[in-house]
């Protein structure tokens, strides 16, 4: 999963994380679980600069029966 971050602020972003989402879909479309991961926030991100990171994000073989996929749906950012 690529995220792009942009600092539009005035100071330097010096911590935080990104938490991804990750559903698991049954074969009718059927949501039947979240899956949350948590990771560090690349930085520093300078004022007015954007930078991008890729992660792979992976859940757990037994939590994905037959039939089911995953899908990484939601993102959230907590800055400091």
């Amino acid at each position: 999963m690529t995220v792009a971050f942009d600092n539009s602020g005035g100071t330097a972003v010096r911590s935080g994380t990104v938490t991804f989402g990750t559903h698991v879909i049954g074969a009718l479309g059927v949501d039947w679980g979240t899956v949350e991961s948590t990771v560090g926030l690349p930085v520093p991100i300078g004022a007015g600069t954007r930078t991008e990171r890729t992660w792979t994000v992976c859940v757990d073989r037994w939590r994905v029966p037959l039939g089911m996929h995953i899908e990484t749906r939601d993102v959230s950012v907590r800055w400091e």
